[in-house]
């Protein structure tokens, strides 16, 4: 899980699209992507029905299940053979980090900013204004945060949704949502690498690496033992059961014991929206030049305790034993790569292929007495990349 510094975005970064740049960085974006994230093929299925779209005028939004960090480089691939440039919502961080060519190039591929923990007005509006009147499609990953469970989808936000919803309303032209699966498979076996990563993680904890036992073994009791240190650190006392249980519990009692000691309602909300609002406040409540320091220190842990949260939350604590398959493992390792060896992103364990499908999309009515359409369309399409990622397994 990615470590975000958590302020509020400094400033602003706006997409200046250039096609016929895009097109002559296509060989080079092709190299990096063999070079840099070892996946030599993307395959696209559905092609057709964003082109369809696109040739009718439409106003489209591409939205799809984000479990890795190379979905950057395989959403580029797809549209080159679509044969269309975007427009990427992307955290400000993207850009904060880079030099002023790399910020450059991103805007003219079409990124822009937008600040996820406040209520970035300027990106919703910006966005609502590319789904009227731009050719290129928006793209929004809707689960918001990379969970490396490229099998199964993490609950999307309404946030994208929202987006749709209030563009179609005070659009010239139909609006249109195409649910898009992003689906990765090992070409080369990554036993080996991962065999080596999961040595390298029993003996970041002490343990002497239990290579007799079978990986998947190996990985459930390693996750336990995680679970087991963070149980008696905030709840003072191990638990027994199913890990999806403990794990639930745990986050559950860490988040609203930071919402208890910031007086914050979490009723009708989603983990994700409940830490957003968490986080929020804190940062709003860290701008303050009058805070003592006990103050200040109490409200950088409850930061730290939200992370947890949000790192808690990627780990289903079944992905692997429901289906202990390479790729699942393989996409487990990686997640305590980033987490416990605190690596930014986890190493490549061998060259990978990558499916990119475009499914049935889904219009968005103008109709501002269609009730709940937001969360109905957020279902909607997450069902539907769901039973595509189904479908390529």
């Amino acid at each position: 899980m990615n470590r975000y510094t958590m302020l509020f975005a400094p400033q602003v970064w706006k997409p200046s699209v250039s096609p016929t740049l895009i097109r002559f960085l296509r060989p080079i974006r092709d190299r990096q992507r063999k070079r840099l994230i070892q996946i030599d093929k993307v395959d696209v299925e559905g092609k057709e029905i964003v082109q369809e779209r696109l040739d009718n005028g439409e106003g489209v939004m591409i939205m799809p299940n984000h479990s890795s960090h190379a979905d950057p480089y395989v959403i580029y691939s797809a549209a080159d053979q679509v044969g269309t440039a975007l427009h990427v919502m992307a955290t400000w961080h993207v850009f904060h980090d880079k030099t002023w060519i790399a910020r450059w190039l991103l805007t003219k591929h079409g990124c822009f900013s937008v600040d996820r923990e406040a209520n970035d007005i300027g990106a919703f509006r910006l966005a609502t204004s590319i789904l009227q009147e731009k050719r290129e499609p928006l793209v929004i990953f809707p689960e918001g945060e990379i969970y490396h469970c490229n099998e199964r989808v993490t609950p999307f936000r309404e946030g994208a949704a929202a987006i749709a919803v209030a563009a179609a309303r005070k659009s010239k032209r139909p609006i249109t949502c195409i649910p898009c699966a992003i689906r990765y498979t090992y070409v080369d076996d990554p036993t080996e690498s991962l065999l080596a990563t999961m040595n390298e993680l029993e003996t970041s904890i002490f343990w002497r690496p239990n290579t007799t036992a079978p990986l998947e073994k190996r990985i459930y009791d390693f996750a336990e033992v995680l679970l087991t240190i963070k149980e008696l650190e905030y709840l003072k006392e191990t638990r027994t059961g199913r890990l999806p249980e403990r794990i639930s519990n745990l986050r559950e009692h860490i988040l609203s014991s930071v919402e208890s000691r910031n007086d914050l309602d979490s009723a009708g909300k989603s983990v994700p929206e409940r830490v957003k609002a968490a986080r929020k406040c804190i940062m709003e409540k860290t701008l303050s030049n009058e805070l003592a320091d006990d103050e200040r220190l109490c409200l950088h842990n409850d930061m730290e305790d939200l992370f947890l949260v949000v790192q808690s939350y990627s780990y289903p604590g079944d992905y692997v034993v429901d289906h202990p398959s390479v790729d699942r493992m393989a996409e487990t390792i990686d997640k305590f790569e980033e987490d416990v060896l605190q690596k930014t992103t986890a190493t490549i364990k061998a060259e990978r292929r990558v499916k990119v499908t475009f499914g049935e999309p889904v219009e968005v009515s103008s109709d501002r007495k269609v009730k709940s359409q937001t969360t109905t369309l957020t279902s909607t399409v997450e069902q539907r990349v769901q039973d595509m990622l189904n479908q390529n397994q």
